[in-house]
């Protein structure tokens, strides 16, 4: 049976644990499909550069594939990739999303377009059971951009850890992040032949109204 599969790939946590989830189930991952902003020219959640995802891509060694598109152009530009996916043989989609309705119905409708599957292993989980099963894995990944309105901007540059998930739960955030409180990246874990070697910057740096960040960049 053909499990071919792209992987709806944001650099952080919730695509790469459902990445390792995906493969645990049986499908074969060919590609990571990252979109990127045509305004800024980086990832549009988690703002990483190019390179930053490329180095991802090659210590897990899969092949990776930049989509680009401008804001209200988004769909249009995702469902052509998938179309080319498609062709090449692809029959699934795995993505991160864990309980947001509008998101899942949304990656649903994408797939069909091109006749592929939506595929969501974290779908419906325990937040927090993801976030520790991410770590018992032995996942590494580093918060890099916060929603200040709802996580201090203390809390960029850490590493994911059982006691972090503490703090983030004492502030009164969602350990997981999923309301869109913090986002990460990941640069180790079982499905890493090497570690993606990145230098985190201490500045703190303000994005739009409600955000802040981290630089990231390769050694």
């Amino acid at each position: 049976m053909n499990k071919n599969c792209f992987v709806s790939w944001s650099g952080g946590k919730d695509s790469c644990l459902a990445l390792y989830k995906a493969i645990e189930q049986g499908y074969t991952p060919k590609k990571l499909f990252t979109m990127f902003s045509i305004e800024n020219d980086i990832t549009s959640a988690h703002r990483l550069r190019e390179d930053i995802i490329k180095a991802q891509a090659d210590a897990i060694e899969i092949e990776n594939l930049l989509g680009k598109a401008l804001f209200d152009d988004y769909e249009k530009v995702f469902i052509s990739n998938l179309k080319s996916f498609k062709e090449e043989g692809m029959e699934y989609g795995i993505f991160g999303d864990i309980d947001l309705e509008e998101h899942k119905e949304w990656e649903d409708k994408v797939c069909e377009k091109v006749l592929m599957k939506a595929v969501l292993p974290l779908w419906q989980r325990n937040r927090k059971e993801i976030v520790k099963e991410f770590l018992d894995l032995g996942f590494k990944a580093k918060i890099v951009v916060v929603n200040t309105t709802m996580l201090p901007v203390s809390f960029l540059g850490k590493d994911l850890s059982y006691s972090l998930m503490r703090e983030i739960e004492e502030v009164g955030a969602d350990v997981c992040g999923e309301n869109g409180e913090y986002h990460t990246i990941v640069y180790d874990g079982p499905i890493f032949k090497h570690a993606v070697e990145l230098e985190f910057g201490s500045d703190i740096i303000p994005i739009e109204k409600k955000w802040a960040k981290i630089e990231v960049v390769i050694k």
